[in-house]
């Protein structure tokens, strides 16, 4: 930022920045402080870098994408069946979002971590993804081609009390993974993900499994 004064009874300032230069002069005689007119004017361009600033941040954030439409697959409810597409595709098995109406931390997970695109692309690949409604009386059939609603195959074959719960079925319909309550990020959603496709469900828990992931960042 540059002040100057010029002859007469004008005071010009000159503001700079990476984003943008704003120039203007002030018809105030000398008797008024200079430093006054200075102050007033930069507390306007800092209020105008920092929404230009926001702006710019704005528009390099994630895409993303409705994941009603983007993350999670249509189904007629027969989990036996899709167990038998999801091994015609090629995919690591069946991925099971057990949610239920006005739960904030499902709404959370769906518009900041499912909604991501990197995120739909990597589940997409790898799983088939459906939600169940643990208090729905929709009959479905589970894995093993048995007829019951959703909420017992929630509660009594699933034990499912809270939600969400972020449940992973290999190609045998066996639970390999369940995780309780919304991710921290998206990224832990992503880390979550690749802990059961890399099978180390196996050999070790997920909070070990993010510890030596976070050790090797390092």
């Amino acid at each position: 930022m540059k002040v100057t004064r010029q002859r007469g009874t004008k005071l010009s300032i000159t503001v700079y920045s990476d984003s943008y230069s704003y120039s203007h002069f002030y018809n105030h005689s000398y008797s008024k402080s200079p430093m006054k007119i200075f102050h007033k004017h930069l507390r306007s361009s800092l209020i105008l870098f920092m929404l230009c600033f926001t702006l710019t941040a704005t528009s390099f954030a994630s895409p993303t994408k409705d994941p009603e439409e983007h993350f999670f697959d249509s189904t007629f409810g027969d989990f036996s069946e899709e167990l038998e597409n999801a091994k015609a595709q090629g995919k690591q098995g069946v991925l099971i979002f057990f949610e239920m109406d006005e739960c904030p931390f499902c709404h959370w997970m769906k518009t900041n971590v499912l909604n991501q695109e990197n995120v739909q692309e990597y589940f997409k690949k790898n799983f088939l993804i459906f939600a169940v409604d643990i208090e729905g009386d929709v009959e479905m059939t589970n894995f093993q081609g048995k007829v019951m609603t959703q909420k017992d195959f929630a509660f009594k074959e699933n034990r499912v009390r809270a939600t969400p719960v972020i449940a992973f079925f290999d190609l045998q319909g066996k639970r390999a993974m369940r995780f309780t309550g919304r991710t921290s990020s998206a990224e832990e959603f992503l880390l979550l993900g690749q802990f059961v496709v890399e099978k180390e469900y196996v050999n070790t828990k997920f909070s070990k499994y993010k510890r030596s992931h976070k050790a090797k960042k390092k």
